[in-house]
């Protein structure tokens, strides 16, 4: 797949070119994509891979544009949802019966999605749910409340959306900076009047103490750790089924993920409860083994 000549992405400046390159390639109807894919399946038909590639170009920008309000580069998020693309063609099965854009959506999205949080480095922020829920929420959230996006939020702001979110006011304040491009000291004041607090006087300190933080994070480390090894021990489907039902900011519905597979919905909640089975049978094992190691020890 690596051999596919695609359009060439501008490094900078307008993508009229790129689009009108794009969309000057055909749409397949269903037999000739059907046709193709069979083609590439079982004869490695590279010049029929490249048909189906060019042929959905268009749908990576379509989805690429749903993720600009996130300050990075388009040209870019195309580049990373045509690997999404080029992933589900050389995955996917004519066989299943239905269409190669069905399939593709989620490798697409996928693709971007992950380029998204590594460029933010939300690593750095903690990769729970709760915060990547507000990442990718955030904005259409604070229309929703009226809230303007003109810049840093005022404490009353931030009350609203901890309280919409569940999530901490510290990080509803540095994840809004960093999809607005701002890094503003928590030190700076809340508004221009001389006694006006600092942001920072706004914010209740009911975290650990610094000895508590470092266990925690340690503790978080050996936790992912822990669970990355135990996705290991499922196949490529299982951990995709798993992770877009348990670990998504947007979780996928059973019926969408049996549409992908071509499977019904029973049988994605089955594979979804085998892995998540095989996830905490894993755990379990890892806490016992813990506790002995521990035991022995103290024993010695």
């Amino acid at each position: 797949m690596s051999n596919i000549a695609l359009p060439t992405l501008p490094a900078e400046g307008s993508l009229s070119q790129y689009f009108r390159e794009v969309w000057a390639f055909p749409m397949l109807d269903a037999d000739t994509e059907q046709t193709l894919a069979l083609q590439f399946r079982d004869h490695g038909d590279v010049d029929a891979a490249h048909k189906l590639v060019t042929s959905y170009l268009r749908l990576v920008c379509k989805i690429a544009m749903g993720y600009r309000g996130y300050g990075l580069p388009v040209a870019d998020l195309i580049s990373e949802g045509n690997i999404g693309l080029m992933k589900a063609v050389k995955k996917f099965d004519p066989d299943r019966g239905f269409r190669l854009s069905t399939y593709a959506m989620w490798w697409i999205k996928a693709a971007i999605t992950e380029y998204v949080l590594k460029s933010w480095s939300l690593v750095k922020l903690g990769t729970v749910a709760s915060q990547k829920k507000l990442f990718f929420r955030l904005r259409n959230l604070k229309a929703r409340l009226g809230i303007t996006d003109n810049g840093d939020l005022s404490p009353s702001e931030v009350a609203l959306l901890s309280d919409a979110t569940d999530a901490r006011p510290e990080d509803v304040i540095q994840i809004n900076r960093r999809i607005n491009g701002r890094d503003l000291s928590l030190n700076a004041p809340v508004s221009d009047t001389e006694d006006s607090l600092d942001y920072q006087d706004t914010l209740v300190d009911e975290g650990p103490s610094p000895e508590t933080a470092l266990a925690n994070i340690e503790n978080r480390q050996l936790q992912r750790e822990l669970f990355q090894n135990a996705m290991k021990g499922l196949n490529e489907r299982e951990r995709h089924i798993f992770s877009e039902r348990k670990l998504s900011a947007e979780p996928a519905t059973l019926e969408e993920l049996g549409q992908s597979y071509g499977l019904s919905r029973e049988r994605i909640r089955q594979i979804e409860a085998k892995a998540m089975d095989h996830v905490e049978a894993f755990v379990r094992k890892a806490a016992l083994e813990d506790d002995a190691v521990r035991a022995a020890a103290f024993v010695s």
